[in-house]
């Protein structure tokens, strides 16, 4: 007999088959009913088998984990199963925000281990006494003195309120130091900087989308604006790998007029399309405004320069963009797990999609390609621009 906690790869493998089959229309079921039953069957025993009678010890939850990531990883690289363990880590993705000390940590280049870098004001890394410097030796009970970065970070990050012991070792003293503290709700900022440059051009660098990250470009221009009084704006989404769709529709609703479109989005399940307009009142629709994109903006960062490419509402400066015009949304499964699962296509105003990755058509190597420039297809902006699909935003000034 499996024990529950051995059971629970083999359900979050179930509920991943069948989280499509229990929302796709009737006909769809029908036809693939009969395949996700017996594929399960097939697997389920051959779990068993392997529990039973492989010759060694069998770790049934980090054998079906590699299982569910090898499925995963043939579909796309956006489809992610997120046990209980790691659910914060899709949260953080989405809110901005943690349970966690509120210090920035570096791993160490030659030498190993993780020690602080810079802890924040106020936060309780710095109400505790940590210093930059501080090298990580345990996390409560757990040695981390050759741990990875990311090993740390999953370590400090916790509950809000809930405490934990910190064993560092200081430079320059020979016991090492212990430091209770208690974690705390931690947000992280998405308008890292904002300023003047010239006296009148507003500078807005945005680092990420998350729930938070439209008030905060909001709250950024109405004080260059009231405060600074600029004639112009660049808005920064070099690097940015998008996040949450809605923050982008926001911060486009911010330059055009109320009503506006500014996507779609089409998927298998037609009862799900869905078309985003703007739904407030604009902040400025005249100010001359530039985007600066490069090959590391992406998702949500291409929707706000793309859309407002398309409504020739802004010029685009840079590199072309990286070209992801998927959509992903979060799904619940048994025992708190989740799985974060590509949905829909979007397409903004012009009509096009820029995806440039096409994933349904695999090599016989299971290897993927871009879309090549010569396939790619004409859509024509509010102006009657020309603008392509299938290969991300391309810049109306090319700067290297």
């Amino acid at each position: 007999m499996y024990r529950l906690v051995q059971r629970r790869g083999i359900i979050g493998l179930f509920c991943l088959l069948f989280v499509a089959s229990s929302v796709v229309p009737g006909w769809a079921q029908k036809d693939n009913r009969f395949e996700v039953s017996k594929n399960l069957d097939i697997f389920n025993s051959l779990l068993k088998e392997v529990e039973m009678f492989y010759v060694d010890s069998v770790d049934v939850d980090k054998t079906v984990q590699r299982g569910i990531e090898a499925m995963l990883a043939g579909l796309d690289p956006y489809t992610e199963y997120y046990p209980e363990q790691k659910t914060e880590e899709l949260s953080l993705m989405t809110t901005g925000e943690y349970g966690g000390i509120g210090s920035l940590i570096r791993q160490r280049n030659n030498e190993g281990g993780v020690m602080i870098a810079e802890p924040t004001e106020g936060m309780p890394a710095d109400l505790a006494g940590l210093k930059p410097g501080d090298l990580i030796l345990a996390i409560d009970t757990i040695d981390v003195s050759k741990a990875t970065n990311s090993r740390v970070s999953e370590l400090l990050k916790g509950v809000p309120n809930t405490k934990m012991v910190l064993t560092i070792q200081r430079p320059g003293e020979k016991k090492p130091r212990k430091f209770e503290i208690t974690r705390k709700q931690i947000t992280t900022p998405q308008v890292t900087y904002y300023g003047v440059k010239n006296d009148s051009i507003g500078y807005i660098y945005l680092k990420a989308f998350t729930v938070k990250s439209a008030q905060e470009v909001k709250e950024a221009f109405l004080d260059l604006k009231k405060n600074h009084n600029i004639k112009s704006l660049v808005l920064d989404l070099r690097g940015n790998g998008g996040g949450v769709l809605e923050g982008a529709v926001q911060i486009v609703g911010m330059f055009v007029p109320k009503g506006s479109e500014v996507l779609s989005t089409k998927g298998k399940i037609k009862q799900w399309d869905r078309t985003y307009r703007t739904s407030t009142e604009p902040l400025d629709t005249v100010m001359p405004l530039a985007i600066l994109i490069n090959g590391g903006t992406a998702s949500a960062a291409e929707i706000v320069s793309g859309s407002l490419q398309d409504m020739d509402r802004a010029v685009l400066v840079g590199q072309r963009s990286f070209g992801k015009g998927l959509v992903q949304a979060p799904r619940d499964l048994p025992y708190n797990g989740k799985v974060k699962i590509t949905m829909s296509k979007y397409y903004i105003p012009s009509g096009r999609c820029i995806q440039q990755i096409d994933y349904s058509h695999r090599k016989e190597d299971g290897s993927v390609a871009a879309i090549p420039d010569s396939l790619t297809s004409v859509f024509y902006t509010s102006k009657k621009r020309p603008v392509r699909d299938g290969g991300g935003v391309r810049p109306e000034f090319e700067v290297k």
